[in-house]
């Protein structure tokens, strides 16, 4: 991509919420830009739960089947607290879909479901402004082009630059306690492990088991963040030595997972979330500019709804621009704002509500006050009720 370019939408961000919003397009013959600033398009975090409502969004983009046959269907669960040796493991229930799914099958899914040259790999935007005469917006690009876009679509993460770029944040992002590893450990002989989701607890260290398939399993710690965590974040032989140090008195099939883990498959971060008052007063369109996913609400992994939201966000948001495209008289640019318009308030009560409850956990977890931990516990018991109101919610159709 050389020179000057026009393209009537334009997804900044190649990930799991870009590639799902330019699909959602595409099922609505809608044609867009992707630009990832990769080499190759990014599957960081090894796996992704997909529960009930993501799996009703994937399938309106086209392909909840062909993901299906990669991934066990998840029947049940149990917590094993491990503090006391006397306490009994408490099993639940997961009344709908529940998978697991490797990132690199996710993105490959989507990808190979959108026509060739829609993605556009080592395309770095380096600014973002409104043309003095249109006021679209104009992108540059690091080798030197002018994109000139009708509507840009932020979904490039947690840092994003073009909702930094644009103005589009308010308050930055804020930081929990927590740092979550994530990795798969493979059985070449096949796993011993039933169809279930498992959660460990001891101390403020937690674990999370699932597997993927009968010979692959997926599994998470959360722990406090400590300061040699920055140095050791890259080097995954560092990082698996630190996270069995901590997992002092776990069983021994726990610590046997993680000193047999896939290293080229483990991750360790730190947990980085929008607030979720911050979800109800801030505007994230400016003109005909918007974002989506995490760029608008990262919020943490603690009730694994991060990559559904995505979903549903590009669902709704192609929904709401075809809608606009098919029916609207205004304008081009009034347009695509009132469709993102229509976007953010089908979105913005359902996000607050995952942000908020995501934050309760993540500040249970990280709080070592039992009062706060108790006044925590009753907010959620109020608010929260159902344990499975999230994975209840339908975006709708396409």
């Amino acid at each position: 991509m050389n020179g000057t370019v026009d393209a009537d939408i334009v997804i900044v961000g190649g990930g799991l919420c870009g590639l799902a919003t330019a699909l959602a397009l595409h099922r609505k013959s809608i044609r867009s830009l992707v630009l990832e600033r990769s080499e190759t398009l990014r599957s960081t975090g090894a796996a992704i739960l997909v529960q009930a409502n993501g799996w009703r969004a994937l399938d309106q983009l086209g392909v909840g089947s062909t993901l299906r046959q990669t991934s066990l269907l998840i029947q049940g669960g149990k917590f094993i607290p491990l503090n006391d040796p006397e306490a009994k493991e408490i099993p639940f229930g997961i009344s709908q879909e529940f998978r697991c799914i490797k990132r690199t099958d996710l993105i490959k899914a989507l990808a190979n479901s959108l026509p060739v040259g829609t993605i556009h790999t080592r395309c770095q935007v380096l600014s973002i402004e409104l043309d003095p005469l249109t006021q679209f917006p104009q992108l540059m690009l690091s080798n030197g082009s002018i994109l000139q876009a009708k509507v840009v679509i932020g979904c490039d993460g947690v840092n994003s630059a073009i909702a930094n770029m644009f103005g589009l944040h308010k308050t930055r992002l804020l930081f929990f306690s927590t740092s979550v590893a994530r990795g798969f450990t493979n059985y070449p002989k096949g796993h011993e492990y039933a169809s279930e989701f498992v959660m460990m607890c001891r101390d403020q260290v937690q674990l999370g088991r699932i597997p993927v398939s009968d010979t692959l399993v997926y599994w998470f710690i959360t722990r406090l963040w400590n300061s040699q965590d920055s140095t050791i974040a890259k080097d995954p032989v560092l990082i698996r030595q630190s996270l069995m140090e901590s997992m002092k008195g776990y069983p021994v099939e726990a610590m046997d997972m993680i000193r047999n883990c896939k290293l080229n498959s483990l991750h360790l971060t730190e947990l980085k979330y929008r607030p979720p008052w911050d979800l109800l007063f801030n505007n994230f369109r400016k003109g005909t500019v918007t974002i989506a996913g995490d760029a608008m609400h990262a919020s943490g992994p603690f009730i694994a709804q991060g990559g559904s939201a995505s979903i549903e966000d590009a669902v709704v948001l192609a929904r709401c621009l075809a809608q606009k495209m098919q029916t609207s008289s205004n304008t081009k640019k009034n347009m695509f704002e009132e469709a993102f318009d229509q976007y953010l308030k089908e979105r913005k009560m359902r996000i607050f509500w995952l942000s908020l409850h995501t934050f309760l956990v993540g500040k249970k977890l990280d709080t070592q006050s039992s009062i706060v931990r108790f006044i925590i516990l009753a907010f959620m018991a109020v608010l929260f009720r159902d344990p499975d109101w999230h994975s209840r919610f339908d975006c709708g159709k396409l």
